[in-house]
């Protein structure tokens, strides 16, 4: 297995059964252009994409920069591996990298293979939280 960034939007279709809803086109112009969203694929020995991460840098004036996983993702035929606790490794050896001074993930109670994941790759439970959202659209 490799992991390596994903720049350029033929490569983010190769993974498009990776993503939750089908790919919007401007919208993945949009994340693929900002500096601060970060996009890694998991690639399997034929060069087949089996995972993906997403992570946003968010910024605040008393806080600094920190990472938000977005997105976590991992082909079927492909969990188990531990390409998930890869791709989180590697998102945060990015994070690093940008000087973020953390990271952090919201995932729901009952998911137990994500909270597996983030634990195996040295997350630790901070609180729980009721998450609050606006439909924008509707």
């Amino acid at each position: 297995m490799r992991i390596e960034r994903v720049t350029a939007a033929d490569e983010v279709l190769r993974g498009a059964d990776l993503f939750d809803a089908p790919l919007l086109d401007e919208a993945t112009r949009r994340f693929l252009h900002d500096p601060t969203h970060h996009l890694l694929f998991a690639y399997d020995d034929a060069d087949r994409p089996v995972g993906m991460i997403s992570g946003v840098e968010t910024t605040h004036p008393d806080k600094g920069t920190e990472m938000l996983i977005y997105e976590l993702g991992v082909a079927p035929v492909a969990r188990l591996q531990g390409i998930g606790t890869a791709l989180v490794a590697a998102l945060a050896a990015l994070a690093r990298e940008n000087g973020c001074y953390g990271m952090w993930v919201a995932t729901e109670n009952d998911n137990v293979a994500a909270l597996a994941t983030y634990r195996s790759a040295g997350a630790s439970d901070e609180t729980s939280f009721r998450m609050l959202s606006w439909d924008l659209l509707g």
